[in-house]
């Protein structure tokens, strides 16, 4: 997924690094020069890739790459820019929700026959999927971050609820009648004190679509036309089981507070250490605030969230490598991106940033495969992930900002029903996908 980075300074700083990339050439001793942009933004995760960089230049006398930093605030625009103007770095760090428009546009390599067959054979093929479009390949997807429940261990301790686990996980009912008992009036003045779960919604949309795959739900779907290959969107029950579940215990159980609906993920960390959220659903990587900014002696631990007909599957975007179209040194290119896709590099860079590497035998990496900070529990959660069900929808991003964005923080709000919710998604979400797809 995309991460924050530190604003106007580090994207001012990368446009300004980024027009002195795509040199795309040899220098005067034949020694072939790539610019690498890259997008880590923790301290732990820039250390890592600058070391890995440092090594291949050392172990490949005849490349030499150079670190480009970039930043997450602005990487479309930098990257659309550089690409237009013939400048484009020639290894590119992104995601795969920023791919489509790229490599429909012709600014990406293909690198289906570029890939090692030990790195295609690592990387399971659902994984491959989420960077595929048009039989292409164009990028390796190398860390992931699925979404967990981050829960208050002594609360759930004392209420005697199960304990959920990725092979017996709860199903969305059973967290439904759950957080009924974590919900409490403690002191008896008939206002809850302890709301059982606590969604920061601030960016409603990602994380409604993709956990809509654990209810068998397929909001975009690919039609065959005379015209090529059209997405549709839809909205009905499977789709929209996991969003009527969360208005419920907002509207009508009250078992999650309506004031979260407003915050980010970091803004609902405060009340979930004093006690007044038992439970905060959160992107992987937030475990890492957790362990920094919980107080002393406060005991969490991180569960799957629940599963519906389908499983434990939730969609995600992973974090990508990919090559320039306008490089000459595409082989060298990829060597670079195969060394930082080893198993033990990318559990480096995974445990870097608190995010999950892609590849199955990183996976088993010590450093991965940890019960500590519920490494191990992501492990096993990563085997039932799946490509976001945005990746290659062209107009997504205007769908998902104009239209789906304030309609799910109305339907959140109890200030539409379902059915007026599906009429944004999809009557006037269509319009916006045929614009792109004409």
């Amino acid at each position: 997924m995309r991460r924050i980075a530190t604003g106007i300074i580090a994207g001012a700083s990368a446009i300004a690094l980024l027009a002195g990339c795509g040199g795309n050439g040899d220098n005067a001793d034949g020694k072939v020069t790539l610019d690498y942009y890259s997008l880590a933004w923790q301290k732990d995760s820039i250390e890592a890739n600058k070391r890995l960089v440092a090594q291949f230049n050392k172990s490949h006398p005849n490349v030499k790459v150079n670190y480009v930093q970039g930043s997450w605030d602005t990487v479309h625009d930098q990257l659309l820019t550089s690409f237009e103007g013939g400048e484009a770095p020639d290894i590119i760090h992104d995601d795969a929700s920023d791919l489509t428009d790229f490599a429909y546009g012709g600014y990406l390599a293909d690198m289906k026959k570029l890939i090692p067959d030990e790195l295609k054979k690592d990387i399971p093929k659902s994984t491959w999927d989420s960077v595929t479009m048009d039989g292409g390949v164009y990028a390796v997807p190398f860390l992931q971050e699925p979404r967990v429940m981050i829960a208050n261990k002594k609360l759930l301790k004392s209420s005697g609820v199960r304990i959920p686990t990725p092979q017996k996980p709860w199903t969305w009912d059973e967290f439904e009648d759950i957080a009924k008992k974590l919900t409490k009036d403690k002191n008896g003045d008939g206002r809850t004190d302890q709301y059982g779960v606590a969604y920061g919604m601030k960016e409603p949309v990602n994380q409604s679509v993709s956990l809509s795959l654990s209810t068998g739900g397929e909001m975009f779907t690919k039609d065959e036309t005379d015209d090529g290959v059209k997405n549709r969107v839809q909205y009905g029950p499977d789709e929209s089981a996991v969003a009527q579940t969360i208005n419920r215990q907002v509207n009508k159980d009250r078992t999650a507070p309506k004031s979260s609906l407003s915050m980010g993920g970091s803004d609902t960390l405060p009340g979930f250490f004093a006690g007044r959220y038992a439970m905060v659903p959160l992107n992987f990587a937030y475990r890492q605030q957790v362990v920094q900014q919980a107080p002393d002696n406060f005991d969490w631990e991180v569960l799957p969230m629940p599963a519906g007909k389908g499983g434990l599957s939730q969609g995600v975007a992973p974090q990508t490598l990919s090559i320039a179209e306008d490089t000459d040194h595409k082989k060298a290119a990829m060597d670079f991106v195969a060394y930082m896709s080893q198993p033990d590099h990318m559990a480096e860079l995974a445990k870097g940033d608190w995010l999950l590497p892609t590849s199955e035998e990183a996976l088993k990496d010590p450093a991965i495969a940890t019960d500590k900070d519920g490494w191990s529990l992501g492990a096993d959660i990563a085997k039932s992930l799946k490509p976001s069900p945005a990746l290659g929808v062209r107009g997504y991003a205007e769908w998902s900002d104009k239209l789906a964005t304030p309609a799910y923080q109305r339907f959140y709000n109890g200030d539409t029903d379902v059915e007026g919710l599906r009429k944004s998604l999809v009557e006037d979400g269509q319009r916006v996908l045929d614009r792109y797809q004409r």
